[in-house]
């Protein structure tokens, strides 16, 4: 089956968007004006459980093997993020002093300072990260920043295959139940689940309606319907909840709320209008970052908390504009080339396993 390209290349976009989100919400915290880093939200992170319910299907063997392997690779990040970090503190008190690594990690803003840092590794903290409990990591604290996104990612593709293989004909159901209880949780927030329970139902609708949308294309005569109801949304969004709406949309995200939900609905009705419509016949730059968005995604929240250091001695010499337009496009750069040296990690995780499971079959015929 030949690959859909438009496929890779939305993933690379939604990548790359992600980038400038991460590079407007973290260090961009110091420069960027609040309406800059609101509009990054634009394209956001459910652009990617769209793409995965169009790209997911009902194999429950194949899916659960692909989420297996992700987690392998995900925790032979962790564990290579892990002793990095290590070495980064070790190195520092080495030739350094706890006041002056204190000061370097204030740089991330005073939440990650650490209160003291201990010359042993702790193994506990790397446990908790194998199950995905995402602790502070304080030398790249980015990465931790960004992993909800992929707790959630497991719950709903579990969820959703299932859906999927036993229940084919009643998805328009649960896309109806899934919608009903997102309007429930938000119309009475007392009942609102904590933790990532809040985010399954308004993210299993994207999934679903993805799914929903595989193979088909928008009629021309649709959109400017769609567009229309989109832009009918947001009016009502801002008269209903007034202009300061605007900039409360990061924290309507954790769980998402009706005004972040409404904001995310451009992107998600641009995604589908442009499915099956716009071809990709090349590969490219961004169908790589696409084919690659794991590592991507991995390697983004290593390079965004790298450019703080450069962000925090420059962020008084030059308008914010022109710092955006020099720390965004180095961020992209140091997150290409961090995910091609993940990529090698990975490969050598891989390789480590495989001897470990060739000399165990050996020792155990």
């Amino acid at each position: 089956m030949k690959r859909d390209l438009y496929i890779d290349f939305a993933k690379g976009l939604a990548t790359i968007s992600i980038i400038f989100i991460h590079t407007a919400f973290w260090s961009g915290q110091f420069y960027m004006p609040t309406e800059a880093r609101v509009f990054s939200l634009v394209f956001d992170v459910a652009l990617f459980y769209a793409l995965s319910g169009i790209t997911s299907g009902s194999n429950i063997e194949k899916t659960l093997y692909r989420l297996l392997k992700l987690q392998i690779t995900y925790m032979i990040f962790v564990t290579f993020l892990f002793f990095l970090d290590y070495f980064f503190k070790v190195l520092g008190l080495t030739f350094f002093s706890f006041e002056w690594l204190k000061d370097f990690y204030s740089t991330f803003g005073t939440k990650y300072v650490p209160t003291s840092i201990s010359s042993e590794p702790q193994w506990q903290v790397l446990g908790n990260w194998y199950l995905h409990e995402y602790s502070n990591c304080d030398t790249f604290p980015v990465v931790m920043g960004s992993f909800w996104y992929l707790k959630v990612y497991y719950i709903l593709t579990v969820l959703g295959v299932l859906i999927l293989r036993f229940f084919p004909k009643h998805i328009n159901w649960f896309i109806g139940v899934c919608v009903a209880l997102t309007l429930i949780f938000n119309l009475f927030p007392q009942y609102y689940p904590n933790g990532q329970g809040g985010y399954v139902a308004f993210y299993m609708a994207v999934f679903l309606i993805g799914n929903r949308m595989k193979g088909r294309t928008i009629p021309t005569k649709i959109i400017p319907v769609l567009y229309g109801l989109v832009a009918v949304a947001l009016a009502w969004m801002f008269w209903n909840y007034g202009l300061e709406i605007f900039y409360k949309l990061n924290k309507q995200k954790f769980p998402p709320k009706i005004p972040y939900i409404i904001w995310t609905l451009f992107s998600l009705v641009t995604l589908f209008v442009f499915y099956n419509r716009l071809k990709i016949t090349k590969p490219n730059f961004i169908t790589n970052v696409g084919q690659n968005a794991i590592f991507f995604y991995f390697a983004q929240g290593m390079s965004s908390s790298l450019v703080y250091f450069l962000v925090v001695p420059m962020k008084d010499s030059l308008p914010w504009y022109l710092l955006v337009l020099i720390i965004y496009p180095l961020n992209i750069l140091l997150a290409f080339l961090i995910s091609k040296g993940l990529k090698k990690v990975d490969d050598l995780g891989w390789k480590v396993l495989e001897f470990l499971r060739g000399k165990t079959a050996s020792e155990n015929p």
